[in-house]
């Protein structure tokens, strides 16, 4: 069954309109489910001004029922992607606010090196919030444990993001990323180093908030971070904290 509202049975005498090029100013005619147009005049694509993209920026269909998304629109669904990961890791954790509240915390930090760094926001931002799916709850008062090599976390986050309709590319890149994260050395994948450096900070930042200081390894900490992004971010969280 075709999608209502690209199926030109049911549209009505607005499906077909006219839109002045942003170049040129002369009109180009659109249907409703043009994504995008070429301008006769002077030859400039833009995009369908009028057009609802809503549903295509988390369906999987999306491209095989209005054609390729343009560049903008691609961004904006992987964004949504990563808000309906983060929806599904709570209802995962249920009342485990512990693990809900520190997973939110690596995504916080994990958002804000990759944009430092210029790492893939949509596979940090989805293994940052997908990192700690696979553990099991310990007692109560006790910290989260790490996903380790081979566990059952990693695939199932590859499991909840095919579900979620992302790119297989993306799934099984966030996998890898995940099942990397109990080893500490530097890789070419900047996705990685982020991660792995918002797990560390939102860890200092909870054993410095816990008045846990250790001032003699507070510099070791930092200086076993792998982004310049994440011992920035720890001088600072460390200076802040001193102050106070």
């Amino acid at each position: 069954m075709k999608c209502p509202g690209q199926d030109s049975r049911y549209w009505k005498t607005d499906a077909i309109y006219e839109v002045n090029c942003p170049r040129c100013g002369r009109a180009v005619e659109f249907f409703k489910d043009d994504t995008t147009r070429k301008c006769n005049t002077c030859g400039h694509r833009f995009i369908n001004p009028k057009m609802d993209f809503g549903c295509a920026a988390y369906c999987r269909f999306a491209e095989q029922c209005i054609g390729s998304l343009p560049p903008e629109q691609l961004e904006r669904r992987k964004d949504l992607l990563k808000d309906r990961v983060a929806f599904e890791v709570k209802k995962r954790l249920k009342k485990d606010f512990r693990r809900i509240g520190r997973t939110a915390r690596v995504a916080h930090f994990a958002e804000h090196l990759a944009a430092r760094e210029g790492a893939d926001k949509a596979v940090a931002l989805c293994a940052a919030y997908l990192h700690d799916i696979g553990t099991t709850p310990g007692a109560d008062g006790d910290e989260p444990t790490v996903v380790p090599a081979g566990a059952a976390g990693p695939a199932l986050a590859e499991e909840i993001l095919h579900q979620l309709g992302a790119e297989p590319d993306l799934a099984a890149a966030v996998r890898r990323l995940i099942a990397g994260l109990d080893g500490a050395s530097k890789r070419k994948d900047i996705a990685f180093n982020v991660v792995y450096d918002a797990r560390q900070l939102a860890d200092l930042e909870a054993d410095l908030k816990a008045g846990i200081r250790r001032h003699t390894r507070l510099e070791n900490r930092i200086e076993r971070l792998l982004t310049a992004a994440g011992r920035d971010a720890a001088r600072q969280m460390v200076h802040a904290n001193a102050d106070r």
